[in-house]
């Protein structure tokens, strides 16, 4: 079975937008066409989710089915992480299976994740694009499934996006999707039409040339914050990559 498309993170559309949510006392009913999880971090929900009451609190998610009507009373002072799915993020059998119980017990694994992504997320220490990665594992953690296939594969672009710095070999990579490095190979060919090597290869050109827009690094330092060997490498990787020098990179972007 083929995997969803991935492309790379910064074109790819998002799977979700994440909100850090606070709800009133009062409660208004209304529905949309995407799906929604209410994640609280504090304080507690009573939400009614076409016609099914229940209570969602820091050990008790809530899934809001496309449509379904629904209404949000708070119990006091709150705090929730809100994910409004794109609708192609859940497949078929992910939606019959949160419709079915919208009131979802967390793990403690699934409640550790949320708290990570709520932290990221309010203290912007990961990338819009690299918390994006973290939502089909938290779909099925939700679910109570195995982390599937997509799911292992952005759990490992996060932490390598993460740990740019680190000498990642394939076969390391392979480890932290859980996979053999050939089937990592398969992957990355049928769904990037890349090799896991050109893929970590332009995450590293994309962060240094973000610190080569953004900061006064010098330069063996940004070759070093994105896992080159010295300013040499990330030189000969710029001019194989951009066509440019680092040097120039900076200077055309502040010009």
């Amino acid at each position: 079975m083929s995997l969803p498309s991935l492309p790379h993170p910064d074109l790819a559309p998002p799977l979700a937008q994440l909100h850090l949510r606070s709800y009133r006392d009062e409660s208004l009913a209304h529905r949309h066409d995407f799906p929604q999880l209410v994640l609280p971090l504090a304080g507690h929900l009573a939400l009614d989710i076409g016609g099914r009451e229940g209570r969602a609190d820091a050990a008790t998610g809530a899934f809001v089915e496309p449509g379904a009507r629904h209404a949000t009373r708070a119990g006091g002072e709150n705090r929730s992480l809100v994910l409004d799915l794109a609708p192609a993020t859940v497949n078929a059998l992910q939606l019959e299976q949160l419709a079915q119980r919208p009131f979802l017990p967390l793990s403690v694994a699934a409640g550790k994740l949320v708290e990570f992504m709520a932290v990221s997320l309010a203290q912007a220490r990961s990338s819009p694009a690299m918390l994006q990665h973290w939502v089909p594992l938290l779909l099925d953690t939700l679910a109570q499934r195995t982390p599937q296939a997509l799911s292992r594969l952005r759990r490992m672009m996060a932490q390598v996006e993460a740990q740019v710095a680190h000498p990642w070999t394939v076969a390391q990579m392979a480890e932290a999707a859980a996979i053999s490095p050939s089937r990592l190979h398969e992957w990355f060919r049928a769904e990037l039409d890349s090799s896991p090597r050109a893929w970590l290869a332009e995450v590293r050109m994309a962060q240094a040339c973000q610190l080569l827009r953004t900061s006064a690094l010098p330069l063996a330092q940004v070759a070093q914050r994105c896992g080159y060997a010295d300013q040499s490498a990330l030189t000969h990787a710029m001019r194989r990559l951009r066509g440019v020098t680092p040097a120039s990179y900076r200077k055309n972007y502040l010009e």
